[in-house]
């Protein structure tokens, strides 16, 4: 059997590398390409799960659009399939790397197995462009490796033949399970040591940008100012705007720690050294409740919503007097809310074998 896997951006990598090891160990073909979607982040994450790509399309460029990206995958794919003709495209999630390569195996008629099929907000626009990404991918799979029954459910009601659906965990578990076995120092040494109370803050949705993230930033800044206890530490997006703003309000400010974006183990055991985690990232409302940190959600939605029913996540928004107010109020009384049940309703690690499974007897 020859796979052929496209991927573009750090969660990718993340929730592939296990399948990748995992068909590699039984003796499978599998093609490794890089779009370069997000080139610094991809690049430091192949090193940590031993992957060398077969090719790389390096589309990034400086300022690029989402369209953009699509575009220039769009040209420079079809000859790697023409090269490996592989007998399945395997994708994750919801990126554009995901879309434009589901797209082009259609015209190539390669049939196509999507890792983390039906997550859903039903709000086209949030997050966006996600939400339509994920939803136009499913339409042209043919297998859908859904994460949780809720995920399920969602493509059944869609129209998908549920003899292509099959429910496997997600394969972030399986790969947070052999992270978290092994520590790792950090390479910035204000991570070592933090003392007090530690909130880790990510933000870098789109559908954030403006308004929305100077709120944000305008909360972090208060509640600094009010727990002497209190540090933040802010791992800044490399995109330019979520850099500008950032940096602009929240940089010089004590106990607010901003770095780069963090080796992913590094980050993984700073999320479990973090008492709470506030962010706008998908990927971390998966992760919290392995890792066991409790997490507030500053979205609207969530395509998650398994993390918000299982008490392992809350819903916040974006609103700095809605931010100040709740954590203010879970650090006064760490009992007030977020219930945690210490059930993990993404999986049991085991995701990454029941794909390799189903892909070596699906006809």
């Amino acid at each position: 059997m020859r796979i052929l896997t496209v991927f573009g951006t750090r969660p990718e990598i993340i929730k592939l590398a296990p399948v990748i090891q995992a068909l590699k160990e039984r003796g499978q073909t599998v093609t490794v390409c890089a779009s370069g979607q997000h080139r610094d982040m991809l690049d430091q994450m192949l090193p940590i799960f031993g992957i060398t790509p077969d090719c790389d399309l390096d589309v990034m460029q400086e300022n690029q659009s989402p369209l953009e990206v699509a575009a220039r995958i769009l040209e420079q794919l079809p000859p790697v399939f023409e090269r490996f003709k592989p007998d399945w495209l395997l994708v994750q999630g919801d990126t554009t790397t995901t879309l434009a390569a589901a797209w082009v195996s259609f015209h190539q008629r390669t049939p196509i197995a999507h890792i983390e099929a039906g997550l859903r907000t039903s709000d086209k626009f949030r997050p966006f462009p996600e939400e339509m990404n994920r939803r136009l991918t499913s339409i042209l799979s043919d297998l859908h490796f859904a994460p949780t029954p809720r995920a399920v459910e969602n493509l059944i009601r869609e129209g998908v033949p549920e003899t292509r659906i099959f429910m496997t965990g997600n394969t972030v578990v399986d790969a947070l399970q052999a992270i978290l076995r092994c520590p790792v120092p950090f390479s910035d040494p204000r991570l070592t040591g933090l003392e007090g109370r530690v909130i880790l803050m990510t933000a870098h949705r789109r559908e954030s940008f403006g308004q929305p993230l100077q709120q944000i930033c305008q909360a972090i800044s208060e509640l600094v100012s009010s727990y002497s206890d209190l540090t933040v530490v802010f791992p800044v997006h490399r995109n330019p705007t979520v850099r500008k703003t950032v940096h602009a309000l929240l940089g010089n400010q004590p106990r607010i720690v901003l770095t780069e974006p963090l080796p992913y183990p590094q980050f993984v055991h700073l999320m479990g050294r973090a008492d709470l985690i506030l962010t706008d990232s998908g990927g971390i409302q998966e992760e919290a409740p392995t890792i066991g940190t409790p997490v507030f959600v500053l979205r609207e939605v969530t395509e998650r919503p398994e993390a918000i029913e299982s008490g392992w996540a809350e819903l916040l928004g974006t609103s700095s007097d809605a931010i100040v107010a709740r954590v203010s109020g879970w650090l006064d009384d760490r009992q007030n809310g977020l219930p945690r049940s210490g059930l993990n309703p993404f999986g049991d690690g085991c995701a990454s074998q029941r794909i390799l499974e189903i892909l070596m007897t699906i006809k």
